[in-house]
């Protein structure tokens, strides 16, 4: 009987070693994308600007699209209504090997404030750094535009 009892006990400390021993399963990072005018189209909503989420009823949503590399930004930052800019953006590589997106406003407005490194792009968030400030990070994620923001006149 002793020796059915070492020999249990030996499979038991044998198969619980086994099951301790696997691999734990660390949750995989969404693939990173390359930063292209085909990755970035689409609806983006900004989440987090400077380390910190949009206030309360505050927003920017911005639509980029493929063909022409125009965009289309829906905000209300700096306005208790919709604002609503359009431009172009462009989309270039640093020298060091950094994609870096730019845009210019229509209407003759002039060049946005900050060229933007692209510091993540997967499938469903994109993060921009401003070029010489490292406090100025964009959070943006990929949401639909509402009808009533979309439809708001300038």
């Amino acid at each position: 009987m002793s020796r059915f009892f070492k020999t249990l006990v030996a499979m038991a400390a044998g198969l619980m070693m086994a099951v301790g021993c696997q691999p734990i399963e660390e949750p995989q990072a969404p693939p990173q994308l390359e930063v292209t005018p085909n990755n970035v189209a689409g609806s983006w909503k900004l989440t987090y600007w400077m380390g910190k989420p949009l206030a309360e009823g505050s927003y920017v949503y911005l639509d980029l699209v493929r063909s022409g590399r125009t965009y289309t930004m829906y905000q209300n930052m700096d306005s208790h209504y919709t604002r609503t800019l359009t431009g172009r953006y462009y989309i270039e590589i640093d020298e060091m090997g950094k994609a870096v997106i730019r845009g210019n406003y229509d209407h003759g407005v002039g060049e946005w404030n900050n060229r933007y490194i692209v510091t993540s792009l997967t499938a469903n968030e994109m993060i921009w750094q401003a070029e010489g400030n490292p406090e100025d990070v964009s959070t943006y994620k990929r949401a639909d535009i509402p009808a009533e923001i979309a439809g708001a006149e300038q």
